[in-house]
């Protein structure tokens, strides 16, 4: 009984010092970027590029590039996903950037951290896309990169041929 006891009072500290650190930590709660979700580029010939990652990096492939699944590290138990996208040179998505890449932020809160960008003048290029596996919106940074974020609804998503890596 002492025993059962006492791993039930460390399982009670270890969840207190836990929420207690989610709480307190600024770094762990409010609107703010979580991780990369994505990664696209432009390419002369997206499918030949992709066909070569594929051969030579063992990447799987799905029609739109390749997702990554991964566990979160706070919490192992859900799934998070990443992106990997050639696109076609002549792709207009990235507008109004002339950059040959875009990269997409997974964010907590997306609503409040677009509150927080409007009140420092920084507005998006569109409006929120609201969709089932998550919201999106595009921003420009100051050097002309045109970014995504993306509020992720990571139990319902389901990534696009649903690939993950070997």
């Amino acid at each position: 009984m002492k025993k059962f006891t006492l791993i039930g009072l460390l399982c009670a500290a270890f969840l207190l010092g836990y929420g207690f650190n989610r709480l307190t930590n600024p770094m762990n709660s409010g609107p703010r970027v979580t991780g990369i979700g994505g990664i696209f580029f432009k390419a002369k010939d997206p499918a030949a590029l992709k066909a070569w990652y594929s051969k030579n990096l063992g990447i799987r492939m799905s029609a739109y590039g390749s997702t990554f699944e991964w566990y979160r590290g706070i919490d192992s138990t859900k799934k998070g996903f990443t992106s990997w996208a050639p696109f076609r040179e002549t792709t207009k998505y990235f507008q109004p950037s002339d950059k040959q890449f875009m990269i997409n932020y997974r964010v907590e809160g997306l609503d409040q951290l677009l509150a927080q960008m409007k009140a420092a003048g920084i507005t998006p290029v569109d409006s929120v896309q609201r969709t089932s596996g998550g919201n999106f919106v595009h921003l420009m940074d100051p050097e002309g990169n045109k970014i995504e974020l993306w509020e992720p609804i990571d139990v319902e998503y389901t990534p696009p041929g649903t690939v993950t890596t070997k």
